[in-house]
């Protein structure tokens, strides 16, 4: 249960930001740590929200008080917070596919449904993807998603925008015109691979390229949140929240 827990100084850090996150309670500090403890819980071990152990909360009252957060955004704001000093000499982009759950399916037509929850079916079946930016350390600045059969490319400068940086790097899925004029636009180097279509291949920088593991090793971090690794979550804004407390702890480590 212990490695499930928030250490003591991560727990400082976020209620510190809760504190003056407007619309939170946070009054009293015992009850507001065990209900994030309980979140990290259900996060860490993809459980369902059932199974909660009693000590972190009746189970129901901590489903319903994330879903609060979510729909106010606290989640990310939280993440948002402890974005600390990013390297943004380099910004690294990518995506990868999850596997959804058949609980995750039947998002009410009132919301939406299925397709506007970021929920679709690709080679791998039912699945949702997580598109996301990285600075140069492989720290997490920005995550989008989409149906699992979406591209790449077309998220691309919705991952960049409003970013500072010096190049981009991203794999030969970001190859497109529309991306390169883009980086081009905000002074910046492209290291994505040329199509192999392409009439005229350009040069790359093949060693800095060797850097882009970093985005990867991001999302093998994140998916050792059972919660994250497979889709439970009905709503997109209840799966991102997730994504959202664990690039904070990223960032907190």
């Amino acid at each position: 249960m212990e490695r499930h827990r928030l250490q003591d100084e991560q727990w400082e850090k976020i209620y510190g930001c809760l504190k003056k996150t407007p619309n939170t309670y946070t009054g009293n500090e015992e009850k507001s740590r065990k209900f994030v403890d309980g979140v990290h819980w259900i996060m860490r071990t993809g459980a369902q929200w059932r199974d909660l152990p009693i000590e972190l909360g009746q189970w129901n009252s901590v489903f319903k008080r994330f879903g609060r957060w979510s729909d106010k955004g606290i989640w990310d704001k939280i993440h948002q917070e402890f974005i600390d000093e990013p390297d943004m000499e380099w910004l690294l982009i990518d995506s990868t596919v999850v596997r959804a759950h058949p609980c995750a399916a039947g998002a009410p037509q009132k919301n939406g449904g299925q397709a506007e929850q970021a929920l679709g079916k690709s080679v791998g079946g039912f699945s949702t993807k997580i598109h996301a930016t990285v600075d140069a350390l492989g720290n997490p600045l920005r995550l989008l998603l989409t149906g699992g059969q979406c591209g790449d490319a077309p998220q691309a400068i919705a991952l960049l925008e409003g970013f500072d940086f010096e190049g981009i790097m991203g794999d030969r899925g970001y190859d497109s015109d529309a991306i390169l004029a883009f980086i081009a636009q905000n002074e910046a180097q492209a290291v994505i691979p040329a199509k192999k279509n392409r009439i005229i291949q350009r040069e790359m920088d093949g060693h800095t390229y060797k850097d882009r593991h970093l985005v990867e090793c991001f999302f093998n971090k994140i998916k050792h949140f059972r919660r994250i690794f497979s889709r439970f979550e009905k709503y997109a804004s209840r799966y991102m929240s997730f994504l959202s407390f664990a690039s904070a702890l990223i960032w907190l480590r």
